[in-house]
């Protein structure tokens, strides 16, 4: 099931990897709510209790080259209980060699300020090591996602202003730039397109622009969503980095919701035993 047909068929030519570019020119309209307003009802969707699947990462390169990494992945969300958001395990799948290796994530909320706990599980040595991030900067496995992109991000951590509506292939978007109110954070600002629905329940973040401390764009982001029951989970995502060409492409098939995953699930324990 998908969120709007006509934003799948737009997507879909995008994650056949073309270039990124806009969508549209900003319609000047006469404005109905807030950019917080928007950013409160349409970044924030629910991911369910918790979920299972299976996640595709394809890396290119600017010369085309192609590297592709898949993981059974397993996510239970906490809602801020004792400052957790969530925690999550990849399982690797493929490349064959590294088939095995487990990766575990604990998100804690951003007014904890404690930075996310890691593992990684490496079956040829039979160990677990901690990872630390020292940069909410530094990439996501790799990826043109930063761990701060996937990261806690409350409402008021920016300062949202609202630019117009946006129309394209007879879909409207509304547009909202995010400045963030910490000068140390990794982007000047960030510019997003909400899909314009009946209500707010239809209403998600199909593309985001993200602009670096000099203020010059730096990557661009491109979503397509998938419902499973009353959760939004994404279906393929498009990031490429416009300043060195590099792109990631994100796929989650096998999807399921609200299965009741365990908290021993998500322990060191689990993460060295690997999947059952």
């Amino acid at each position: 099931m998908r969120v709007i047909s006509s934003l799948k068929k737009l997507a879909t030519v995008v994650v056949c990897i073309v270039p990124v570019v806009g969508i549209g020119t900003v319609v000047a309209a006469e404005q109905e709510y807030s950019g917080e307003e928007i950013v409160s009802h349409c970044e924030y969707k629910n991911p369910g209790a918790d979920q299972t699947s299976v996640l595709s990462i394809v890396l290119i390169d600017k010369d085309g080259n192609q590297r592709k990494n898949e993981y059974r992945r397993l996510w239970k969300f906490y809602q801020g209980e004792k400052d957790v958001v969530d925690k999550m395990v990849l399982y690797t799948q493929f490349p064959p060699d590294a088939k095995g290796t487990g990766f575990m994530r604990w998100g804690f909320t951003s007014e904890s300020k404690k930075q996310a706990d890691q593992w990684l599980y490496l079956p040829q040595l039979r160990k677990i090591r901690r990872v630390s991030v020292r940069d909410p900067g530094d990439s996501f496995l790799g990826s043109d996602l930063s761990y701060g992109d996937i990261d806690d991000r409350p409402v008021g951590a920016d300062t949202h202003k609202y630019k117009g509506i946006e129309k394209h292939s007879g879909v409207e978007f509304y547009v909202v730039e995010s400045t963030p109110i910490d000068i140390r954070d990794q982007y000047s600002k960030r510019i997003s397109w909400y899909a314009k629905t009946d209500s707010w329940e239809g209403c998600s973040r199909f593309k985001t622009e993200y602009f670096d401390r000099q203020g010059l764009l730096l990557k661009v982001a491109q979503l397509v969503w998938q419902r499973v029951g009353d959760a939004w989970i994404w279906d393929r995502v498009l990031v490429e980095n416009v300043q060195t060409r590099h792109r990631s492409v994100f796929q989650v098939t096998d999807v399921t919701v609200d299965v009741g995953l365990k908290d021993k699930e998500f322990t060191e324990r689990a993460l060295k035993k690997g999947l059952k």
